[in-house]
């Protein structure tokens, strides 16, 4: 008997045989000779371990809407506000994406070709993503800030022949690069009056599936495999062109099952509300999969949802579940922290009581201390008079699991949150491992604040020396059924990151402590190496610089190949609500910090630089310099890491302005390359700290 092409467990071993001529989709598994792959159609094992969490059979993406589908038919699936709610039951969701797949074909959709799919999240988009997995197309979300050279190398690495956008705007960027992409065999527009001719509307879309017989699609489906691929991920392309990372419908369906198992979803009870990106896995894999295993209500916001709309949408929803990246939870934080600085008297008095005893509650549950019966009761009163209340003015308060990913978040900022009942977990994963390898959970002693958590039991984690790290710590290698097929077309960069045993080596640097938590310190790429050969991780430098200096947004290490460390800082401004531009106004914090500094008159940042040119040992500078200096003497852990330089640069770092990319990360080089003049100017000039900055 030939040997199946990925270990199983002996109990459901007769579940998982391989029938021969690959027709029995669509939640057959082919063949496969390898854990990567980088062709659209190609195959990879499925790893399955002897372990519990691994041994669950795959499982296609349209068996697991048809069944959620067929047991919980009127369950509202997903609602959006056009004037009124309007709702989607999980029948009709599931009938409108065979519809949509229908359509697809007969629009002339071949297998393994891309459908691009870009507009803000709502039913359409989602409907459309279902739609082109049964139809066996790759679904491929496009981020809606991408410009029309950005869309035709992802329509074009992709192969795609669908288009499917929001409105006129995202239309143009398409039709402007549509000359270069000759396998476009239709464009779709869900909202608005078609931009251009041949272009078709949802209801177009539509009727031309509905007029379609069940064949063709049933011919799809039974050439269905799970461990090929059907969805692509796009990097953010913050150290080269964008990757397609590969998915395959097993990735999708069982590591949504794992993230149900983790965060303890309880099925026809929960609500959540999309709003980040579903061109990024986190919001793809949360607010598509999840959802469905859970049998969840998706409301979806406002397209101006981070321009000020998130908050009534969630007054509205009260979901009881909520991921943001640092930056939302940052925001919320800032303008909560400026609403308590308002709060004077009893009041006052009483709120930093509830606080105390909110945030007691969970260090005593991370610490295993039984509370005493006065904390018991402080702590459900703290929550009766004040916690509850502030709970439900910012839209949470029925929210029993709150997440942070993306990025690293401050200490501070859980701990606010934490007082407030509000714990939000942070976790560690990648796009590559399906944002799955540890995570913080609200137990005893699995949960520690700086960190990122336990290994889950899902996947297998371990470190692996690198010349230069230091003792105890090391790259992060990830293994199991979770990681990734590869990167479209690119076998140089899959083999980089997967070996031939499977292991995902992520880039990360990393270490545990006695207690088995992770700690992530950076990542090897963007190590700052001095001249004198030292490895120095700059996110933990950067963020204590910020901890230091309240008043500081954003703030990048320099000093590769240098004989000292620079930092080149930028300070907290307000943003242009609609195109999220940082605008030359300082932000209320930082006028407030401008005022306790004696300087009322500093009103912008070009008010700060023309201070700090004119005063270059005065006030402001004197305050940054002493930020500085505070992390030299006290956090700083060698001579190396000490920073001598610094910079404030005229204005902050943005999506807008290229420093940032699509899901907030700082794209070093394009800073590097930006402020090349400025870096340089930083090595070349002997003033104790600089301070010259170009108005």
């Amino acid at each position: 008997m030939q040997e199946p092409p990925f270990s199983v467990r002996p109990s459901i071993m007769n579940n998982l045989e391989v029938i021969g001529n690959y027709k029995n989709g669509p939640d057959q598994v082919i063949p496969a000779s390898s854990f990567k792959t980088w062709n659209a159609d190609g195959a990879t094992q499925v790893f399955l371990s002897d372990e519990e969490a691994a041994s669950y059979k795959p499982k296609s993406v349209y068996t697991m809407l048809k069944e959620t589908a067929k047991d919980y038919p009127n369950h509202p699936a997903l609602a959006v506000k056009r004037g009124v709610w309007k709702y989607w039951t999980y029948k009709e969701y599931f009938e409108e994406s065979k519809t949509v797949a229908k359509a697809f074909i007969k629009l002339g959709l071949d297998r393994f070709h891309g459908v691009c799919i870009m507009g803000f999240n709502s039913p359409e988009w989602v409907i459309a993503n279902y739609g082109a997995v049964f139809a066996g197309g790759l679904s491929t979300g496009v981020y809606t800030t991408n410009s029309p050279e950005a869309c035709r190398y992802l329509a074009d690495s992709c192969d795609a022949q669908i288009i499917v956008v929001e409105d006129v705007t995202c239309l143009n960027k398409f039709l402007a690069v549509k000359r270069f992409l000759p396998s476009i065999k239709a464009i779709i527009q869900w909202s608005g009056i078609p931009g251009a001719p041949g272009v078709l509307s949802w209801p177009e879309l539509l009727a031309t599936g509905l007029a379609e017989k069940d064949t063709e699609l049933n011919e799809r489906l039974s050439l269905s495999a799970v461990n090929q691929c059907c969805t692509l991920i796009y990097t953010s392309g913050t150290t080269g062109p964008p990757k397609g990372v590969m998915y395959s419908q097993d990735l999708l369906i069982w590591t949504a099952l794992q993230y149900k198992i983790n965060g303890l979803l309880k099925d026809t009870e929960e609500s959540m509300v999309s709003y980040l990106p579903l061109s990024h896995l986190a919001a793809h894999l949360l607010d598509i999969y999840i959802s469905c295993v859970s049998v969840t209500t998706v409301y979806f916001a406002q397209p101006d949802a981070l321009k000020g709309s998130l908050l009534q949408t969630l007054l509205e929803v009260q979901p009881t579940r909520f991921m943001g990246v640092p930056r939302v939870w940052e925001k919320m934080y800032e303008k909560m922290q400026e609403a308590e600085a308002s709060v004077g008297g009893l009041k006052k008095i009483i709120l930093l009581w509830a606080k105390y005893h909110g945030l007691n509650y969970y260090n005593a549950i991370r610490d295993g201390r039984i509370l005493s019966s006065y904390e018991v009761m402080a702590n459900s009163l703290a929550k009766s008079l004040i916690i509850n209340k502030v709970k439900a003015a910012i839209g949470l308060s029925r929210s029993t699991g709150l997440i942070s990913g993306g990025a690293p978040i401050s200490k501070e900022v859980l701990e606010f949150f934490m007082s407030l009942d509000l714990p939000i977990m942070e976790g560690y994963g990648l796009s590559e491992s399906m944002s799955i390898c540890s995570m913080n959970m609200i137990e005893e002693g699995m949960f520690k604040l700086g960190s990122v958590g336990k290994i889950l039991p899902q996947t297998t984690c371990r470190l692996e020396y690198f010349s230069g790290c230091k003792l105890g710590e090391g790259e992060i290698l990830i293994k199991g059924r979770n990681i990734f097929m590869g990167y479209l077309k690119m076998p140089e960069k899959t083999n980089e990151t997967i070996d031939d045993e499977g292991w995902l080596h992520t880039g990360d640097i990393g270490c545990f402590d006695d207690d088995g938590f992770l700690f992530i310190s950076g990542r090897i790429k963007e190590l700052v190496i001095t001249a004198g050969g030292e490895n120095i991780p700059p996110l933990l430098i950067e963020d204590t610089v910020k901890k230091q200096l309240p008043f500081i947004s954003n703030a990048m290490l320099v000093g590769d190949k240098q004989k000292y460390l620079s930092i080149l800082l930028t300070l907290k401004t307000d943003v242009n609500e609609e195109t999220g531009e940082p605008l030359d106004t300082l932000s209320p914090q930082c006028l407030k910090m401008m005022i306790n500094l004696g300087l009322p008159q500093l009103h912008t940042v070009t008010d700060a630089l023309i201070e700090l040119e004119k005063n270059p040992q005065g006030v402001l500078a004197t305050a940054i310099q002493e930020g500085i200096q505070r992390y030299n003497d006290h956090h700083a852990v060698s001579r190396a890491q000490k920073l001598q330089r610094w910079m404030v640069l005229p204005h902050d770092f943005s999506l807008f302005t290229g420093e940032l990319n699509s899901t907030l990360k700082l794209k070093r080089s394009v800073v590097m390359e930006k402020y090349a003049d400025t870096i340089n100017y930083l090595y070349s000039s002997k003033d104790p700290w600089k301070t010259k900055s170009k108005l």
